[in-house]
């Protein structure tokens, strides 16, 4: 059996990481997303959320479940909460990943395994994954993007992008780059001619 193929995208802030994703589901990828997986692992009752509890107060909780803008708030502003926070959630999304992965293994497996994973680099997931592809955008398209977010401002992408590892050492350290400072129909071409050479590697 041939392997399957682990593909992990990242990039910056707002650079348009879920719209390749997306593109690449369309193509036949199975896709995941790191943040989608945090919202699951976010419940105040399970083992995850007794340790956030801990971490942030009880303040965090509304009618049953975690406020992540609340959350976020107090952890860009307090990086020993953010650490700790960090340690908690990166592993545990990790092992949810792997999980997923092995599953598909033992069914009808997709052409590629695709893992959204916004801080790849910054926890030290990269080498799980086959290629790394990068996504990246022109910063004042990214912090507009960003900005216009329900809740976001520029204040917090500020806080958010100063504790990323610079876009310049993601690319070096990438298999691929996607240029999205286009239309979306150019963004699906790349992606398409990504597809192609990932699946016939």
């Amino acid at each position: 059996m041939l392997k399957l193929k682990k593909i992990a995208i990242t990039g910056g802030l707002a650079t348009g990481k879920s719209s390749v994703c997306r593109y690449l589901q369309e193509l036949g990828a199975y896709t995941v997303s790191a943040d989608d997986i945090v919202h699951q692992l976010l419940s105040p009752s399970s083992e995850v959320g007794k340790k956030i509890i801990e971490i942030f107060g009880q303040d965090v909780v509304n009618d049953g479940t975690f406020d992540r803008k609340k959350i976020a708030a107090i952890a860009f502003t307090n990086r020993a909460k953010l650490q700790r926070l960090e340690e908690i959630l990166h592993p545990a999304v990790l092992q949810e990943i792997q999980k997923e992965y092995h599953n598909l293994l033992t069914h009808n497996p997709p052409p590629l395994f695709v893992a959204e994973i916004p801080l790849l680099f910054e926890t030290s997931s990269d080498s799980y994954f086959d290629d790394i592809v990068v996504v990246i955008a022109p910063e004042p398209v990214s912090r507009q993007r960003f900005s216009d977010q329900p809740g976001q401002s520029d204040e917090q992408y500020l806080l958010r992008t100063a504790r990323l590892i610079p876009i310049e050492e993601k690319i070096q350290r990438a298999n691929f780059v996607i240029h999205n400072d286009g239309s979306q129909e150019q963004l699906k071409k790349q992606v398409r001619t990504l597809f192609e050479l990932l699946v016939s590697q």
